[in-house]
């Protein structure tokens, strides 16, 4: 599969690779033609790796995991192009987290809405799944937990969009539970602000969720 990658910062380079690792064409997306994280990331990744701006990453994709900051998703989904991002599987993996000096992490919008379900509104064509967006990205591929692979929360409106994203999770190491449409990520970003809580209060980032079951 042909996977278009938005964003050159840990995140997207952990996904990237990850993808290359399963045997996909991974093509990441910037802002700027040449930008040299993009750049360095796919002269080191091998031939089934190379970098564009966000629209042509998002035309090589058949499917498109956007992995940027908050802040400047909506611009890049934007440069990227509605058209192009038509009938795709749009990972979200984005946090509209708001991190404030001497105040503790929050989020941006929430309650009534979400950022997922803001790229839904952003891309009404794209079929958007949330997912990766509860853990760090040092553990996002291949996760090794002495209480055995971690669960990967994931919602959206697409049943068989949800399909593929629960099958590349599972090439990942991750089962998946599946919370049902995008306004789930209304549960899902607290939890990425309860993911980072712990890592303030104990001073480690290597922790990920697990549903029990009886």
């Amino acid at each position: 599969m042909r996977i278009g990658v938005f964003g050159t910062g840990d995140v997207g380079r952990s996904l990237a690779n990850g993808f290359l690792k399963l045997g996909h064409e991974v093509k990441m997306g910037s802002r700027d033609p040449g930008n040299p994280k993009a750049m360095a990331w796919s002269s080191e990744a091998g031939p089934r790796a190379s970098a564009g701006v966000f629209s042509e990453a998002a035309r090589f994709g058949e499917l498109v995991a956007l992995a940027t900051l908050w802040s400047g998703t909506e611009n890049a989904l934007r440069l990227a192009g509605a058209r192009n991002l038509a009938g795709k599987i749009l990972i979200d993996a984005t946090n509209p987290v708001l991190f404030a000096p001497g105040a503790p992490p929050s989020l941006a919008v929430g309650h009534t809405t979400s950022g997922g379900e803001q790229v839904q509104h952003w891309m009404p064509e794209a079929r958007v799944v949330k997912a990766f967006n509860t853990v760090g990205h040092a553990h996002m591929v291949n996760p090794q937990f002495p209480g055995g692979p971690p669960d990967m929360f994931i919602c959206g409106n697409d049943r068989a969009a949800k399909s593929t994203v629960t099958e590349i999770l599972t090439g990942f190491g991750w089962g998946t539970i599946d919370i049902g449409g995008i306004e789930g990520a209304r549960l899902l970003e607290p939890m990425c602000l309860l993911w980072v809580l712990y890592g303030i209060q104990n001073n480690t980032w290597n922790h990920a969720f697990k549903l029990l079951r009886k």
